[in-house]
């Protein structure tokens, strides 16, 4: 563990007096300014600094001591160009720092900072309101701060982002969101304001967000028995029927077995599998008003309070997930609650807690809370729209890089492919059936049993690694993605040989810990915060994998998951001390640190093919390593499909662009499970897949993965069931618009575009959409409407106002400013296509460069001008870095109706030179269905100059 550089202040001289007490000095920078405060507390800052990064963006942080802590930001790996024609002055209330596009002032009696625009409106404002800033913590033999910093919030302002969470929440206002890796939770630290301004908060370790209070155990309220006897719910512990056991009843004032170590304060003897759990008895609190409960949980659980069913959620076992509910409460009146649970395993995890409701004054603001740092780090931008303050996130962290376009293709993947044959097989009868697919995966366990970290495959499952992957590449067209773990059992070669480098956590080695393969075998991960680490880990992926022809990265458990299930506290003691410091202070980093070293690493090796990785855990920054993330281990319900849409939305307005589900869910109930499901069963189980991929078709990643049953299309339904046909069709419908997404693709390097949008990104001044988190733009043109309730025919739908919208399948025409009841028959989900908009589709293909874009069928939706620039490159490598691109500009102009295809700019090698546009046109009173081999209302023959005509 190398020792923190500390970058010590400069002496300051007092240049100025002010009226209040807080600002004693400050001292203008080559970038900003610095400030000396009086400090009334010791939690209060000592120094502030104020930085320009560009007329959009303030770096802000400020420290308790006389020093910065100088090791660099993990997420921000730039400042920025050094932004000239900013200014520092003092006035009577204290000193404004000012760019082109906005001002911070700092209060002279309070230190805190005011964002304003040139205007002089307030944009955000600090109001820590005497909290303490500053606390000091201790991390084994480290000493930090853990950190605290409130904001105050509009009244009307709404807020998003940070990473991926699934608790079914869009807008996070009032709320708490924990900021932990966890096994389907993805942190990424960057705030979005519906009022157009991002928080990037630059904090590594956990961390909580908006009421950053402790959440407080049931014991808090005052609890009754069914019977009304004070001092605990009433607990009933049924077992097993088989075991012929009598109910535990007692009397409990906590539920909380959420993690591996709190499962021994079950009764005594009590065995969870096959058992189930009821609490029931009153609950009274000394406050009224709105309370809001917190339940990781997996396993079958319902809860009522008042007799209304607030939860009704099932999580597989081993992976608890978090729902929030709300509930009114009266002060002194005893609210009946009840909770079943049925554990649905030998080890599963409930735990309740719950926040008491807010004043008045609390309700209005905001909080960032932080475990553990140095110093306070946060990066304000600012930004007309949500597409600039995204791009603000983008220039402080890095591009996003335009992913290979076989990647925007479709994925098979099933937990788990356990031969080469068997892999060989499913991609043959793919290309039999003419089933476009791209991607074939192979998740974990291609090793021996016991050699968990060798990167080999087992040879007599996999005889001919390097020959497999040659067939699927040059006979099937196909492209590989293998999964990797940071992870070694003790004792294989590589465990050696990490391990003689210091490499490696030990704690779990030390504590004996066993994993869950066969008899249970002793493991740990390296550490990737180590750049000697980094470059080890990727020699092995490069010697034993890389050379065979992989494509693709598959980073599994990059939370990092240890030890599954362990308290949040053993986690971190189990990748204790990392190599930049304590495993509290970086805890939050690791899937970053992991992918740089094999973006990296990947890169110098092959500098022509681009980097493709795919990870569980994300964190800010880690776009710009080719990486994309997935929402983990998650159930195969309708309710969880449900809670994805939010989920990918949120994570996309955080700045990461890629993302994608498992289609159809990860782990599944038993009524699906072996033996074959059958009946209603059956039914349920294709309909929740065709539904899941009429959704995931228009996600950036089309992504097919989880356990039995097998998730190929053909092994879902027969070809004459309506969820086959309906899966194919939307299937086909993604490869056709294959112009139109990679289009976006390249935008998002090019434009530091969202492919996947929140409708407030795109209708901002339409305060009806500021919660709706179940519809979405994809792209510019497409409003994606999800249909996630079993047995649907129908759904309520907003559109939008101040635009108009026509059914994509139809062509007709509506106004938009409305809920709509839209139909939606098993076979398809509801789709619009914005007014003014223009809609490329290219020829039928089976894999995404089977055939070049010669021929474009171009939809063009009338009633408002419209454009879209179409993209290509080279597909597969980063000459696009070096200007080597081309795009066609293409406009629509309403009043004269006439589009136009512009001048081609730029090229590559392989560029095409000719090519056909057949123009079909839509307008409000002259509706057209979507068919590509309709007759055109124009053919273009187009070469690369200016063309119009008159539609």
């Amino acid at each position: 563990m190398r020792v923190k550089g500390l970058v010590y202040l400069l002496l300051f001289f007092m240049l100025s007096s002010f009226d209040g007490p807080s600002i004693k000095s400050y001292k203008k920078l080559d970038d900003g300014v610095v400030i000396e405060l009086q400090k009334e507390k010791s939690g209060d800052p000592l120094y502030l600094k104020l930085q320009v990064v560009s007329d959009d963006i303030i770096h802000v942080s400020s420290t308790p001591i006389n020093s910065f802590a100088g090791d660099p930001s993990l997420m921000v790996i730039k400042e920025g160009k050094k932004t000239k024609g900013w200014t520092v002055a003092e006035n009577k209330d204290g000193l404004v720092l000012e760019t082109k596009s906005l001002q911070a002032r700092v209060s002279a009696n309070t230190g805190e900072v005011t964002f304003l625009d040139k205007a002089g409106n307030v944009i955000l404002q600090e109001s820590n309101g005497g909290y303490q800033t500053f606390k000091p913590v201790t991390f084994g033999k480290e000493k930090g701060y853990a950190l605290q910093k409130k904001f105050k919030a509009a009244q009307d302002e709404a807020f998003y982002g940070l990473g991926q969470h699934q608790t079914g929440q869009m807008n996070y206002r009032g709320s708490q969101v924990d900021l932990t890796q966890y096994n389907s939770v993805a942190v990424v630290p960057f705030l979005v304001s519906s009022k157009n301004y991002g928080i990037l908060w630059d904090n590594n370790s956990i961390t909580k967000f908006g009421d950053v209070r402790q959440a407080q155990p049931l014991s808090a309220f005052k609890l009754y028995s069914k019977d009304k006897k004070p001092g605990g719910l009433t607990a009933t512990y049924v077992s097993d029927k088989k075991a012929g056991k009598a109910p535990i009843v007692r009397q409990e004032s906590e539920i909380d077995y959420e993690f591996l170590s709190s499962l021994k304060q079950l009764p005594e003897g009590y065995s969870l599998e096959g058992g189930k759990v009821t609490w029931e008895g009153y609950l009274e609190s000394d406050t009224s008003g709105v309370h809001r409960f917190r339940m990781p949980a997996s396993g079958y659980t319902k809860v009522w309070i008042d007799g209304e069913l607030l939860l009704d959620k099932w999580r597989e076992a081993w992976n608890p997930g978090l729902s929030v509910f709300s509930k009114e409460l009266k002060k002194g009146q005893k609210h009946p609650i009840k909770i079943e649970w049925d554990p649905d395993g030998s080890q599963s995890f409930i735990s309740l807690r719950f926040l008491t409701p807010q004043s008045k004054a609390e309700q209005d603001k905001f909080a960032f809370a932080s475990e553990a740092g140095d110093k306070l780090d946060y990066y304000f931008v600012n930004g007309k729209n949500m597409d600039e303050v995204i791009s603000g996130y983008r220039e402080l962290t890095g591009n996003a890089q335009i992913m290979p376009k076989w990647a925007m293709g479709f994925w098979q993947s099933r937990e788990r492919y356990k031969t080469q044959q068997e892999i060989l097989d499913i991609v043959a009868e793919y290309r039999k059936r003419d089933i476009p697919l791209d991607n074939i995966v192979l998740d974990w366990s291609y090793w021996k049993e016991d050699q968990w970290g060798s990167q080999e495959f087992d040879e007599t499952r996999f005889p001919d690694p390097a020959g497999m992957i040659d067939q699927l590449h040059n006979k099937y067209n196909t492209h590989f993605m293998i999964s990797v773990w940071p992870k070694f059992y003790e004792g294989i070669e590589n465990y050696k040989l990490f391990d003689e480098k210091g490499l490696l956590y030990k704690q779990n080695i030390q504590n004996r810990e066993r994993d869950w393969i066969g008899k249970g075998y002793v493991s740990t991960f390296y550490d990737a915060f180590n750049p000697e680490g980094q470059e080890l880990f990727w020699e092995l992926l490069d010697k034993k994998l890389y050379k065979l022809g992989v494509d693709a990265w598959w980073l599994d458990a990059t939370e990092p998951d240890i030890l599954s299930n362990a308290s949040i506290e053993h986690r971190k003691s189990l990748m204790n001390p990392t190599y930049l410091g304590s495993a509290d202070e970086y805890f939050n980093a690791y899937s970053l640190m992991n992918a740089k070293g094999i973006y990296e690493g990947q890169r110098e090796t092959n500098p022509n093919d681009r980097v493709f990785i795919l990870t569980r855990s994300a964190f800010g920054g880690l776009q710009r390593y080719g990486a994309a993330t997935w929402s983990g281990d998650i159930s195969a319900r309708f309710d969880e499909l449900k809670r994805q849409i939010p989920a990918g939305l949120n994570f996309s307005v955080s700045g990461l662009p890629y993302w994608t589900t498992d289609i159809g869910g990860f782990f599944v109930e038993d009524k699906y499970d072996r033996p074959d499901p059958k009946g209603e069963a059956l039914e349920e189980w294709r309909e929740l897949n065709t539904r899941w991929h009429q959704y995931g078709a228009f996600t950036p990643l089309y992504r097919s993965h989880g356990q039995y049953p097998y998730r190929e299309v053909f092994n879902i339904a027969p070809e004459d069931h309506k969820a086959y046909q309906s899966i194919v069709y939307y299937n086909k419908l993604r490869y056709r618009l294959m112009p139109y997404l990679y289009s976006l693709a390249g935008h998002v390097y090019h434009k530091d575009y969202t492919i996947m949008r929140p409708l407030v990104m795109d209708f901002a001044q339409d305060k009806n959409v500021l919660n709706i988190g179940d519809q979405f733009m994809f792209g510019p043109s497409l409003l994606i409407n999800p249909v996630t309730d079993y047995k649907a025919t129908k759904r309520n739908l907003y559109l939008p106002a101040n635009t108009g919208w026509y059914n994509l399948y139809t062509g007709a025409y509506q106004s938009g400013g409305k809920q709509i009841v839209a139909d939606a028959p098993y076979e398809q989900m509801p789709i619009f296509v914005k007014e003014g908009a223009i809609l490329p589709f290219g020829p039928e293909i089976e894999y995404t460069t089977e055939k070049p874009a010669d021929e474009i069928t171009l939809y063009v939706y009338g009633g408002k001008d419209a454009s879209f620039d179409l993209y290509e490159d080279e597909n597969t490598n980063y000459n696009y870095e070096k200007g080597k691109f081309a795009s066609i500009p293409i406009s629509y102009n309403e009043a004269s109706r006439t589009l136009t295809i512009g001048q081609q700019q730029g090229e590559f090698e392989g560029m095409l030179q000719n090519r056909t546009f057949n123009v079909l046109y839509v307008r409000p009173d002259k509706p057209r269905a979507l068919q590509l081999d309709a007759k055109p209302d124009k053919v273009i023959s187009y070469s690369g100059k200016a063309t119009s005509v008159k539609l």
